[in-house]
């Protein structure tokens, strides 16, 4: 037409593009790389039907069925499509084959789920140490122990086991049924039972139950984002045939794929492939690629491996870096443990008697935190039930401390970012001006945001009296398959949706870009039903949408008239030849077409003529009918960012968190997105938005090394691949990240696995990849991501808390036994300062209800103000370490002085005669110096647990945020119910203990005091001092937490300004 068209930086895809110019040919190498042909003879590229070839495998030809003819193909498989199969060669082929299904959800192994609470370091040494117990005949430690051990397991399986049912219920099959030709006859049948040869009967809506090759098609596409992560529909066409054995299966358009979804028009395939053997088989292999890794290895290595990772597994050395440290902090407890009784046995000489024996056990047990399981799965459990109400469902309990350590989130875009729901945004009507949409949050409501003619907001009760904006709205509501419907009347279009308490719910049936136009017309008032009534049309011809034409074309006429209107849209590279408009009006076209699509918008043409309804050639013949076409228009459609997407982008980047994003759209349109969103600033220069934006063909393209040399990985990746989503995640770790991986296609399963925390997306996941997912979010809102993140960091923090809480007290019990070696009785026998019930007892009962309401504190202000934890540090850093060994110290001084200042104050040094073993007549002062110790150990803990709730701030100014004034220490401690009255009920029980007769001297091996109390508060008062000045000290000197200011409410409004 004399006119030269070049490209435009906009997406392409194989429904119509809704894209930028581009050179016919340039459009075909991009969108196809490898070209479909017809099989002719006389190709640019000789077709070669493999039908006649010689000695060609044909279940290879079958594999790559886009390859061959339908005709061909039938013929390989022995079918007649127009018969189907016979039901005997049906069932002969299904005993043959099996049944048609992914084994990608493997159901609940309950042993599986029991072996995980077992493989864990701490309960491997409380295992030891309980053998022991009952190896000496010492039967109520024992079983102490074992009601631990016990407890620690059922606490976890039912947490775990409550996780994996969950998880259950959000399976369903892909395609639970399917419409089969067999005998001649076309029936309904469970998608199960489908066999290699099936014919198969496509409609919209329906999910394709395996991968077949079409055989005919009528304006057919599907959605193939769950497994391309293509978010437009993509056009089929049966007659197609490629030769490239490479090409990729986003690229076949001869075929449909297993559990992608029919979106328009209608289809029939034959079935090459059912269950493992579908491309959705492919990624489900990939997911257990790491099992068959190794398969070239030799037989010693294979033998090896396996036993260095059951090994690992077993003593908990595998899984997040919290469960990693733990298990590897328990087997240095256990080496202590086993140091200190080397010592006691040390002290005897290597005369182990029984004595000797239980007192090294009691130094075992005292070194090792036994609550420490319990507490941290309870703990967990309860944050896990806080997501759950947050519609984050929890797979693994280690997942939700890891989510609050990570530094990069990588996300798809589509249904995850965006909402998968396209928008037309813009419109530039001819001779008219450009109308605007704006502040939309409900892409299927039609009086969702607002709208603008250029800059005047445009009044839908006054429209513009213009020809040119009626014959726009005409050809995007009539040349359009989409239906959009409404469950109430309020909400009926050429009405108000703002009734009060009547808002509509809206829905719509079709394919995005087509649902779009259509609501864009229905906030005119110009609906096709309004229309079609108005206007009292009738359709004459329709034209389909095919991937050879990228347009679509409807005629509609009256019957009292004697023209007849042709309305038609599509891509512009298409439309723009068949448009009677002078060379320098198409170049301006071409310039519009430009503009938009730099903003990222997918741009349709809009075309209109009138033709004579008396001439059937115009009305049957398609380049008749779409020739000398008047230009209307041109739309810029839009799929806009979830609601809370922009603002948990902006949390994550607050907390250090980097988002990426990792999209198989077009990287223009996924850069659009990241700039709306906030994962890209839109002032960023040249080199950095060529550095922070890539294809994935250039990342794909760089060797490891290559991608290492980069300053900072792309924040956006367009086109990604599944292979591309993995090599990121790889990218990631060799730079220490820990990351998360977000998707719900099938596409995305195998990074999800690959990812340290997988977030599959529950209410459009796919089942592979809510398998592979750590956690799966039941609402598909990115925000919960940040709740996660938040309740991770939360948990992180009072794991320190208590965990720090049972370390001081296992290090004063310690000091103390130690020692208490030199304490010895007339028979030279070392005497216990704490009996072992009296140390379990500590242990289990009082410090474990401290550490459980540590656990349930709510988080610091500042706590999405902050970086990720060091994951190489994880909870023990040097802060938590020095704070225990200081307070430890102190608390095990303080309870040695209680000992001896009652047995060497007025007890004049009397330790009497075996009394580890039980009470006698020379025992009252060893007994009433334990309970004085066992008091003093109790009280000193319950203070311990106000104290840890901050590392630095004072007791009595614990949360200046929320409370201030000479008080505050009351209601700080009192706004945790669960620890206050853990701390009141801890403080009541030691009298009991201490005065039950029988129990306090039998079981406990201590007895009642009296002015031993002033002991016991004395070093109390001593002890709060000691930890005060420490605490004082942090803060001068700025030591640890200490130089972090805390965020009162003005700052916090302040910031939040900003």
């Amino acid at each position: 037409m004399g006119i030269e068209t070049s490209d435009a930086p906009v997406e392409e895809s194989t429904e119509p593009p809704l894209c930028g110019l581009r050179p016919t040919s340039d459009f075909q190498t991009h969108n196809q790389p490898n070209i479909g042909q017809k099989p002719t003879l006389d190709s640019a590229t000789p077709f070669v039907d493999p039908g006649t070839a010689v000695n060609v495998n044909v279940d290879e030809q079958v594999k790559q069925a886009y390859s061959i003819s339908a005709e061909t193909l039938a013929r390989l498989l022995d079918v007649d499509p127009q018969h189907g199969l016979s039901s005997a060669e049906a069932a002969h082929r299904l005993e043959r084959d099996g049944i048609n299904k992914i084994k990608d959800a493997k159901g609940l192994s309950t042993w599986k789920i029991l072996l995980r609470q077992v493989s864990n370091s701490l309960t491997m040494v409380l295992l030891i140490v309980m053998a022991l117990s009952f190896g000496i005949d010492d039967y109520i430690e024992g079983s102490v122990i074992t009601a631990v051990i016990v407890l620690n397991i059922v606490v976890g399986f039912v947490q775990d086991f409550r996780a994996e049912k969950t998880i259950q219920s959000l399976y369903a099959l892909s395609a639970p049924t399917s419409n089969v030709l067999r005998d001649g006859n076309e029936q309904s049948m469970k998608a199960e039972n489908l066999v290699v040869g099936d014919v198969v009967k496509l409609k919209v809506g329906d999910i394709v139950p395996a991968d077949c090759r079409l055989v005919d098609a009528m304006n057919a596409a599907a959605d193939e984002s769950t497994l391309t992560g293509e978010s437009q529909p993509v056009a089929k066409d049966p007659s197609l045939v490629f030769l490239n054995p490479e090409l990729k299966p986003g690229d076949r358009t001869n075929m449909a794929y297993s559990a992608t979804v029919m979106t328009r028009g209608r289809a029939t395939g034959i079935v090459v492939a059912v269950g493992m053997g579908t491309q959705i088989g492919d990624v489900a292999n990939l997911l257990r690629g790491s099992a068959t890794e190794n398969k070239d290895q030799s037989c010693v290595v294979r033998i090896w491996t396996s036993f260095k990772r059951g090994l690992k597994s077993v003593l908990g050395l595998d899984g997040t870096p919290l469960t990693i440290k733990l298990s590897k902090f328990a087997l240095l407890l256990f080496g202590l443990a086993i140091l200190l009784a080397l010592i006691v046995f040390s002290t005897a000489k290597f005369d182990i008697t029984g004595d000797v024996l239980l007192y090294g056990i009691v130094c075992g047990v005292a070194v090792i935190p036994e609550s420490l399981i319990a507490v941290l799965t309870i703990t967990i459990a309860v944050g896990t039930k806080a997501m759950a109400k947050g519609n984050v469902i929890v797979r693994k309990l280690s997942a939700l401390e890891a989510l609050g350590g990570i530094t990069n989130i990588c996300s798809d875009k589509t249904g995850t970012l965006t909402q998968g729901k396209m928008i037309a945004k813009k419109a530039l009507i001819a001779g008219l001006g450009t109308v605007t949409v704006y502040d939309t949050t409900s892409p299927f409501d039609p009086f969702s945001g607002g709208m603008k003619l250029d800059d005047e907001p445009i009044n839908t009760d006054k429209l513009p009296d213009s020809s040119q904006l009626k014959t726009f709205l005409r050809v995007i509501a009539l040349c359009n398959l989409a239906t959009v419907t409404t469950d109430k009347q309020g909400g009926n279009e050429g009405t108000t949706s703002s009734v009060t308490g009547n808002v509509p719910t809206w829905s719509a049936i079709g394919e995005p870009t087509e649902i779009s136009l259509q609501v864009l017309a229905m906030r005119f008032n110009s609906g096709k039903p309004v229309i079609l009534e108005r206007e009292q049309q009738t359709l004459l011809a329709e034209l389909p949408f095919d991937s050879e034409t990228k347009r679509m074309t409807v005629i509609y006429g009256s019957q009292n008239s004697q023209t007849a209107e042709v309305f038609t849209k599509g891509a512009t590279e298409m439309l723009l030849p068949l448009l009677d408009e002078t060379d320098d009006r198409k170049l301006e076209i071409a310039e519009d077409v430009k503009t938009l699509a730099k903003s990222g918008l997918r741009v349709l043409c809009i075309a209109h003529k009138i033709v004579d309804s008396n001439d059937p050639e115009q009305l049957t013949e398609r380049k008749l009918a779409e020739s000398n076409l008047r230009f209307v228009g041109l739309v810029g459609l839009y799929d806009p960012p979830r609601l809370e997407t922009a603002d948990s982008v902006r949390q994550c980047q607050g907390a250090g968190i980097t988002v990426h994003m990792l999209t198989g759209d077009h990287i223009l349109t996924a850069q659009s997105i990241a700039q709306d969103v906030g994962i890209l600033n839109s002032n960023l220069s040249t080199l950095e938005a060529s550095q922070a934006v890539m294809s994935a063909t250039e990342f794909d393209r760089m060797s490891n090394d290559q991608i290492d040399s980069l300053d900072k990985l792309p924040l956006v990746l367009a086109r990604c691949s599944p292979k591309t989503k993995t090599r990121m995640i790889e990218a990631l770790h060799r730079r220490e990240a820990y990351c998360a991986m977000t998707g719900d296609g099938v596409n995305d399963a195998p990074a999800l696995q690959k990812a340290d925390v997988g977030i599959a997306m529950g209410l459009n996941g796919s089942d592979v990849a809510k398998d592979a997912a750590d956690m799966v979010l039941s609402d598909d809102r990115f925000d919960s991501i940040v709740k996660a993140v938040y309740e991770g960091r939360r948990l992180f923090d009072n794991i320190q808390k208590f965990l720090l809480h049972l370390l001081i007290s296992n290090i004063a019990q310690v000091i103390l036994l130690l020692i208490g070696l030199a304490f010895k009785d007339s028979s030279k026998r070392s005497v216990f300062p704490l009996s072992p019930l009296e140390i379990l007892w500590v242990n289990l009962v009082t410090s474990s209800f401290l550490a459980l309401g540590l656990g349930l504190e709510e988080a610091q202000p500042d706590i999405m103000r902050r970086p990720p934890h060091s994951l190489r540090v994880g909870v023990f850093t040097r802060q938590l370490i020095v704070d225990k060994m200081i307070y430890g110290f102190f608390m095990g001084t303080l309870c040695l002085v209680a000992f001896v200042g009652v047995v060497y104050g007025v007890g004049g040094g009397d330790l009497g005669t075996h009394c580890n073993e039980g009470y006698n007549s020379t025992c009252d002062v060893v007994f009433r110096a334990r309970a004085t110790t066992y008091a003093t150990l109790s009280f000193l803990l319950l203070v311990t647990a106000w104290e840890v709730k901050h590392f630095s701030r004072s007791l009595f100014n614990l949360d200046p945020s929320r409370h201030s004034g000479p008080f505050s220490i009351f209601q700080a401690v009192w706004y945790n119910r669960f620890l206050f009255w853990a701390v009141v009920a801890g403080f009541v029980i030691t009298f009991p203990v201490v005065y039950i007769p029988f129990v306090n001297t039998t079981v406990f091996k201590h007895q009642g005091i009296t002015w031993e109390w002033g002991i016991v508060l004395a070093c109390v008062v001593v002890y709060l001092v000691l930890v005060e000045t420490w605490k004082a000290v942090k803060r001068r000197f700025s030591i640890g937490s200490g130089k972090v200011q805390v965020l009162n409410g003005e700052r916090e409004k302040m910031e939040r300004a900003v």
